[in-house]
């Protein structure tokens, strides 16, 4: 632990502001300043690579924030695998670290560092020794070609390290942290463009760039350009594709809203202080979208997977035509977009049971990591119930025992871990399943993050508004 510690002291860090309390001003420039450096470095390719067998896995890199055959690559999949290592190992005992003293809290975040570039150098060899970033086969068993993926793989270290950085930028000068941002800001920019795409799918595919309706014959991709041109050609399929599209986001945004906003809150008083308490909030999503991510994740990369396998004659977790799957595994946990092939005409009932298959999985995955989660994140009733008595908080009108606290904490904890992973669950494959503008998985993400981001803004920066801004946040 010493020398990780002697490792940690001489990593460069992003230093943080010397006062206390930076203005709103300050951290919405900040944070305005990382996302356009996240959305330009997503714009720029990797030089040298030949083939991005990564860019059918547009589900894993919503939830990794990332942009396959772009610098960033990698996105945040490092940083994040690296603080999950580093939970699991605190939550079970394995790593007995302070987190209530300033030591042990430097501590957790140089191993988090350390760990972290780790991840980033692992991946990065990873993602272009099994063939997912590659040069081109022309180049195959020449020198250039080697030489090509000691590129690729320095190009993406670099990316990653500069996330890295970003991110810890946003944590001490921006709202947040940068891994939420990360999220959110590729999310909306998926279906900002999905929606408002003025480009043909065709121009965009062939490499060129066409403009869509109103400029030509073809519709823009867009899907509010689609309802458009489907109305002047009175085309009745294309535009119940577009506008079912559009109400399914709009849906699952107003449903996921709703859920979030519920909790249970839990009366409390101050011991030592009469007439004075709070509440203590216990939210519906009690284990907020950890548990759909690490489903999505899980099920993302059994497909990466099973796509390298085919590639190298061994379609032991089924085939693919193309960028879906048709056969073995890999076809169960797929989402059938069943609205889409209903107004299309496609539809066969084989649909509803790979449907169904996909929704049992996603409920009972998420109810699974949720309890995992809680166990081990110090979200059970006894780690809830010390933090409240550390507070010198205890609930009016019973002993102030910490059994006594666990024993009422334990009635709402464990009901809401269990139904709350099941219904986030059933959302995010529902959003899948309706053929929403984004990934059901990357609606929760967004919708979750910048709740959180409203809330947190309201409560600490609403006297540094401006007055409009101020009665939009209220």
């Amino acid at each position: 632990m010493s020398i990780l510690d002697t490792i940690s002291r001489y990593l460069p860090e992003v230093r943080g502001p010397k006062q206390k309390r930076l203005p709103f001003k300050e951290k919405l420039k900040w944070t305005l300043v990382v996302l356009v450096i996240f959305y330009v470095m997503g714009m720029i390719p990797l030089f040298g690579l030949g083939k991005n067998a990564l860019s059918q896995f547009e589900f894993l890199s919503i939830i990794l924030g990332a942009s396959f055959g772009s610098i960033i690559s990698l996105g945040i999949g490092p940083i994040v695998t690296a603080s999950i290592v580093l939970q699991l190992l605190s939550g079970t005992g394995i790593l007995n670290m302070d987190m209530t003293t300033t030591e042990g809290r430097q501590r957790f975040q140089g191993l988090q560092k350390i760990l972290a570039i780790f991840f980033i150098v692992f991946e990065a060899i990873i993602y272009v020794a099994m063939g997912g970033l590659a040069p081109s086969d022309a180049f195959m068993g020449t020198p250039i070609f080697f030489q090509l993926e000691m590129l690729l793989m320095f190009q993406l270290i670099l990316g990653g390290i500069v996330i890295m950085f970003l991110d810890e930028v946003i944590s001490k000068w921006g709202f947040g942290s940068g891994i939420s941002l990360f999220i959110a800001g590729g999310v909306a920019q998926q279906i900002l463009i999905r929606l408002l795409s003025p480009f043909t799918a065709s121009g965009i595919q062939g490499g060129a760039v066409g403009l869509g309706y109103p400029f030509g014959i073809e519709p823009a991709s867009g899907k509010i350009w689609e309802i458009f041109y489907a109305l002047s050609q009175n085309d009745l399929q294309l535009f119940g594709l577009a506008f079912a599209s559009i109400l399914a986001t709009v849906i699952v945004f107003l449903i996921c809203v709703y859920g979030q906003a519920m909790k249970v809150e839990i009366p409390l008083s101050f011991g030592k202080v009469r007439g004075y308490g709070m509440r203590w909030p216990l939210n519906f999503f009690y284990t907020s979208n950890i548990p759909v991510i690490l489903v999505a994740a899980l099920m993302a990369n059994i497909q990466l997977v099973a796509s390298l396998l085919e590639k190298w004659g061994h379609p032991w977790f089924g085939t693919f035509s193309g960028n879906t799957p048709v056969s073995g595994l890999v076809y169960w946990v797929h989402s059938p977009d069943i609205l889409q092939n209903v107004i299309k005409g496609s539809f066969v009932w084989s649909m509803l049971g790979q449907a169904a298959i996909y929704i049992i999985i996603f409920i009972l995955g998420s109810v699974l990591f949720s309890v995992f989660w809680m166990q081990t994140a110090n979200m059970d009733a006894k780690s809830q119930a010390k933090q409240i008595l550390s507070s010198g908080l205890q609930i009016p009108g019973f002993r102030r025992d910490e059994r006594v606290l666990e024993r009422i904490l334990k009635r709402y904890i464990w009901p809401l871990t269990i139904v709350g992973g099941a219904a986030i669950g059933l959302l995010a494959a529902l959003a899948d399943l309706t053929g929403a503008l984004s990934r059901g998985t990357g609606i929760l993400l967004a919708v979750m993050i910048v709740y959180k981001l409203y809330e947190e803004i309201a409560k600490q920066h609403m006297m540094d508004m401006h007055p409009a801004m101020r009665k939009f946040m209220e």
